[in-house]
């Protein structure tokens, strides 16, 4: 007897506890320990989770059995039970399915994401290429829509400064004998000609700003000052003729003489020629671009302020145009990348919460006789803080109690209807 009892309660044992026969070898195979690795990380993707869950989801329908015998609804609990069933598979096919579907949302997301990289640096990469040439072009645009005559000041500078250096070249041996004989000692070139340039370059400079003021005075006709510069001209024009336009004859004559025989220029051929190439210089360089870039220049020498107002045009000119297009691009596709990145992460985090979910349910079914979650969950929004989630199984569906509010004003409406059957009978 005792023996056919010990059978009996074995056997219900091994009905009630059935998992435990199989549970081990299940995780063990789900692990996959001694699998290559690869195999053994493809088990662990996508068999570990489903296998923990089923046998979880097992032990707690074997609870949810037993409490059948005490349940009120024991017809409803179990076709509870089915469904609960029937959602953990659902969720266990969405789990392998979402896995599949994470690998391709994150590789469409990948090539966009570095479709977006690389445009950016490629626009990046012309930007800075191109960006010496916008350059230009704004400096360009600027000075065309200013009322300061910059290309006439900088041909000016320009062309005071090749003559200030071909007249440093020139001169330099002159000035360097001059001052070796005055001092006694001997001068090395390189040491005369940064002050000898310096100081060309404001004779050269003077003699544009002589210039100037003497056709300024000519059109106001003012006699005796254009007299007084009439005589500051002819000794500006001795000077730069003795010391700078005469070395530059002089070096010329030996050409001259090649094709010559007995070949003298003479002091007044000389003269003669220094003065025609001083005017001819002059006069080309002035009426090209010195008349209107000395008295700019002046103007700033002598504190009189430049007017600088510029043009302003509804052309803008962007320096990194190929950047700011990319941003403003990238702005207009947040919404897109927005709407990538959610899918990305519902793709990645639904699929293992359902499968959690799904236990979860069986646990909650096992004492509060339903369901916490409504499985297969669409996005991130199906799932609610847990502070409701307690709310929502922990509430009496019981009909509540009226207020007594409410029971006086029935009572005022039912008087109020006795009172009018009465008048009417």
């Amino acid at each position: 007897m005792m023996n056919q009892s010990n059978t009996f309660l074995n056997n219900v044992l091994t009905v009630v506890l059935f998992p435990l026969l199989f549970q081990d070898a299940f995780i063990a195979f789900a692990w996959g320990a001694a699998d290559p690795t690869f195999l053994m990380l493809a088990k662990r993707l996508f068999l570990l989770l489903p296998v923990l869950a089923i046998i979880g989801s097992l032990w707690v329908t074997i609870a949810s059995i037993l409490t059948v015998l005490f349940r009120p609804d024991r017809q409803k609990f179990m076709i509870s039970l089915f469904v609960t069933w029937w959602d953990l598979g659902k969720a266990v096919f969405s789990f392998w399915g979402g896995i599949f579907k994470f690998a391709m949302h994150f590789v469409f997301s990948a090539f966009g994401l570095l479709k977006i990289l690389l445009f950016g640096v490629w626009t990046i990469i012309l930007d800075i290429v191109f960006l010496p040439f916008r350059l230009i072009a704004d400096f360009g645009k600027n000075l065309m829509s200013t009322s300061v005559p910059w290309i006439a000041v900088i041909l000016t500078l320009f062309w005071c400064l090749i003559e200030a250096t071909i007249f440093t070249y020139i001169t330099t041996p002159l000035v360097v004998d001059v001052f070796s004989n005055i001092t006694g000692q001997e001068l090395t070139q390189t040491f005369a000609r940064i002050p000898l340039f310096i100081f060309l370059l404001f004779i050269v400079l003077g003699s544009y700003a002589v210039m100037s003021t003497f056709f300024q005075y000519i059109k106001s006709k003012n006699i005796p000052t254009i007299i007084g510069i009439v005589a500051v001209e002819v000794i500006v024009i001795f000077v730069e003729v003795m010391f700078l336009y005469r070395e530059f004859v002089d070096a010329i004559v030996p050409w001259m003489a090649q094709y010559s025989e007995n070949f003298e220029l003479g002091l007044f051929w000389t003269l003669t020629i220094s003065v025609m190439v001083w005017f001819g210089i002059r006069s080309l360089s002035w009426f090209l671009f010195a008349s209107h870039g000395t008295p700019t220049i002046l103007k700033a020498i002598q504190g009189k302020g430049v007017d600088l107002t510029i043009q302003r045009t509804n052309t803008k000119v962007h320096l990194l145009h190929g950047f700011t297009s990319f941003m403003n691009s990238l702005k207009q596709d947040a919404e897109w990348i927005q709407t990538k990145s959610e899918e990305l992460f519902n793709s990645f985090i639904l699929p293992p919460l359902q499968i959690v979910a799904g236990v979860v349910n069986f646990c909650t079914l096992l004492f509060t006789g339903k369901h916490l979650f409504e499985i297969p969950f669409k996005s991130t929004s199906d799932f609610i803080k847990s502070e409701s989630l307690f709310r929502a199984m922990t509430k009496d569906d019981k009909p509540k109690r009226p207020e007594p509010l409410t029971i006086i004003e029935d009572m005022k409406v039912r008087n109020k209807r006795i009172a009018q059957a009465e008048e009417l009978s």
